[in-house]
């Protein structure tokens, strides 16, 4: 019996230890599976955490750049009203600098005073002068025997002097480099190499004011540049432009210089050529330059008012010598010449030519003589005589009882001397002729 038991409790441990060791992977199985779950919910929480943390990162991020933009803007804001409140004052301190550091040039006339004589037209122009083309009869007359620089008034002696040696118009011309040089500081469209015929050369010269064509129409004139100049100088004379010379084509140089009487000539014996009155007229023009066709304006805008009826027309600009401006026109039923020097503003030239045009339109009569009084200071006016046959006008009932022409309102080496007869020059002073000679040369 004994025996019996012990076999018995062989059996139950052993069924114990079989049932220990199957269980025991199972243990294990479930020990790993809570370990997993439990990394996969640490892991999910890590993971929950982390996203949280981006999420925070990103609105604190966003709320920060807005808060930024916000500042910035308002910033910007103040800025702009800080600057447009400045504005003015910094605008008048850099005109007041420039004005500083570039000061204007002034002309001759400015120079030599010109500027303040008076005019009853109360024309900008230091020179003025209106005559009749066909009676050469004087209708209006300021400063018209000073000698003035005359800028690109010039080209129209070149045009003279080109047209009347006979030069073959279709000849081709290049734009040369000494052509460039000449011109320095001026600017053009006429590159090195640009060809065109001597006629498109006169075109531009005359209605755009084109420098370089200028100058190739004097370099390529028979013996060159300086017969050319020469030649400009010769036929001066010849139309008795005493006061006049020239040293270039292109009216660049301030020794190109002349009187209002003489640029009358020159305008009378230009206007005697249709190619010239009808090239100097010409609104625009469309030019072969290269491999296109360029576009060129007329640098006088009044050939484009319908109210004006101009035969030949040059103006002219180099700060020694103003604004300048001679045109023929047809005028209160007169062909007249009128000559402009010296004409502080940009368009004051145009409105004097205005000026000039409405008095004569709406004057009862056509004046015979009405001339600026050159005078140093406010002189007493007193009632002079009409001398027979002069028709009588207000602008002739009270003129200076002693006029003057004072040194100063001429070039500096100028000198007022008792005229001889045979080299008086007449300064008109409404109906009274003052004679006097003037001895000018280059200021």
């Amino acid at each position: 019996m004994q025996k019996n038991q012990r076999v018995g409790n062989r059996w139950a441990w052993a069924a114990l230890l079989t049932l220990a060791l199957g269980a025991a992977p199972l243990a294990q199985a479930q020990s790993k599976a809570a370990t997993k779950e439990t990394q996969s919910a640490a892991s999910g929480v890590k993971a929950n955490s982390k996203a949280n943390a981006k999420t925070k990162v990103k609105s604190q991020t966003e709320t920060n750049a807005k808060a930024n933009t916000r500042a910035k803007a308002k910033g910007k804001v103040s800025k702009r009203a800080a600057t447009r409140a400045s504005a003015p004052a910094s605008r008048k301190a850099a005109v007041r600098k420039s004005i500083v550091r570039v000061p204007a040039s002034p002309s001759f006339g400015h120079l030599y005073g010109l500027q303040n004589v008076d005019d009853m037209l109360d024309l900008k122009s230091s020179v003025a002068l209106v005559i009749d083309q066909d009676t050469n009869e004087v209708l209006f007359s300021k400063n018209s025997g000073a000698v003035l620089p005359i800028a690109s008034i010039t080209k129209l002696m070149t045009a003279l002097v080109v047209i009347e040696a006979g030069l073959s118009l279709e000849e081709t011309l290049v734009v040369a480099q000494d052509d460039v040089d000449a011109t320095a500081g001026s600017s053009s469209r006429l590159r090195v190499g640009t060809q065109l015929n001597r006629n498109e050369m006169l075109h531009l010269a005359l209605m755009a004011s084109e420098n370089r064509a200028a100058h190739v129409l004097g370099r390529t004139y028979p013996g060159g540049i300086r017969s050319f100049i020469s030649a400009m100088n010769a036929k001066a004379q010849l139309l008795g432009m005493s006061g006049t010379r020239y040293v270039e084509p292109t009216g660049l140089s301030s020794d190109n210089q002349s009187t209002a009487e003489d640029l009358t000539r020159l305008v009378r014996a230009a206007s005697a050529h249709p190619l010239i009155r009808d090239l100097s007229t010409s609104p625009e023009a469309s030019v072969p330059v290269g491999a296109r066709q360029m576009q060129f304006r007329n640098t006088n805008g009044l050939v484009r008012n319908p109210e004006w009826e101009i035969g030949l027309q040059k103006t002219g600009y180099i700060s020694a010598a103003g604004r300048c401006l001679v045109m023929q026109t047809q005028l209160a039923g007169r062909k007249l010449i009128m000559v402009l020097l010296d004409s502080a503003g940009k368009y004051s030239r145009m409105g004097d030519a205005e000026r000039i045009r409405k008095w004569l339109a709406t004057a009862p009569f056509v004046p015979s003589a009405v001339a600026a009084p050159v005078i140093t200071s406010k002189a007493a006016v007193s009632p002079v005589s009409v001398p027979p046959g002069v028709p009588f006008s207000p602008f002739t009932q009270f003129m200076p009882s002693a006029p003057f022409v004072p040194a100063a309102a001429l070039p500096s080496p100028a000198v007022i001397t008792p005229a001889p007869a045979q080299t008086t020059e007449k300064l008109l002073l409404g109906p009274q002729v003052l004679p006097v000679s003037l001895s000018a040369g280059t200021p």
